[in-house]
C-alpha cells in the first residue's frame, strides 16, 4: 500500500466511525452499547466495566488499548499474561457473549481515532507476549510493520485462539495483499460474523 493509499485507508477509518455515529439505524444498537452493556457487565461480580491493556503497535509503539471487560476482575493477577484459549474459565457469561458479537472491542474506536489502530489489520498483541513469539518464531516482528486493526484476516479466517504461527501467515497475507477493496472486503466479513454470531466458534 503506497503512502496516498495509507491516507486513504486513514479517511475511510474516521468516516466509518462518523458515518456509524450519524447513520439513524445504528442508534438503537449505540443505545444497547451505551445504556445496557455497561450495567450488565457491573451486575454480574460488581467489577470494572473497562479494561485497559499495553498493546504493541506499529513499529514497536506501546498504547493503552480500551475494551469492556470480559474476564473476572484481576484475571491476570496470577497466571500473568497468557495466550487466549477455547473455554477459558475466567471469561464471565456476559463476557462470553460480548466477545461472540465482538461488542467488547467498541471502545477500541478511541484508539483508532488517535491513529493507534485501524479498522483492519493484524491484532495487536500483549508487549510480552509479542517478545516471546518473536524469539520462537521467524519474521514475528513483520507483524509491526503495519497498522494493528480491530478486525484483519486472522480474525476472518481463524479464530480467537488461533495458534502465533498460523496468525502471522494470515498477518504477512494481509501485508502483501493490503488494499482498500480488501480492507472494505474484510470489514464486512467481519460485521457479518458478529450480526450472525456464529456460537459454535471459539471465543473470539
Amino acid at each position: 500500500m503506497r503512502p496516498k493509499e495509507y491516507k486513504l485507508k486513514r479517511i475511510l477509518d474516521l468516516s466509518m466511525i462518523l458515518g456509524g455515529f450519524i447513520f439513524p439505524l445504528l442508534w438503537p444498537f449505540w443505545l444497547i452499547v451505551i445504556f445496557v452493556v455497561p450495567p450488565l457487565i457491573w451486575l454480574e461480580d460488581r467489577g470494572p466495566i473497562f479494561y485497559s491493556q499495553d498493546r504493541i503497535g506499529k513499529n514497536k509503539k506501546i498504547f493503552k488499548v480500551m475494551k469492556f471487560r470480559t474476564m473476572t476482575p484481576d484475571a491476570e493477577k496470577i497466571t500473568g499474561a497468557v495466550w487466549s484459549k477455547k473455554d477459558d474459565p475466567r471469561i464471565t457469561r456476559i463476557g462470553r457473549l460480548l466477545r461472540i458479537t465482538a461488542i467488547d472491542e467498541i471502545p477500541q474506536i478511541i484508539n483508532i481515532i488517535k491513529g493507534e489502530m485501524s479498522f483492519v489489520g493484524p491484532r495487536a498483541e500483549r508487549p510480552e507476549l509479542h517478545e516471546k513469539f518473536v524469539l520462537e518464531i521467524n519474521d514475528f516482528d513483520k507483524r509491526l510493520e503495519v497498522t494493528p486493526g480491530l478486525s484483519g484476516l486472522a480474525q476472518i479466517k481463524g479464530s480467537y485462539d488461533l495458534e502465533p504461527k498460523e496468525k502471522l501467515k494470515f498477518d504477512m497475507e494481509y501485508s502483501e495483499k493490503m488494499s482498500l477493496f480488501f480492507d472494505l472486503k474484510i470489514i464486512l466479513t467481519s460485521v457479518f460474523n458478529s450480526l450472525s454470531a456464529r456460537w459454535d466458534r471459539p471465543d473470539r
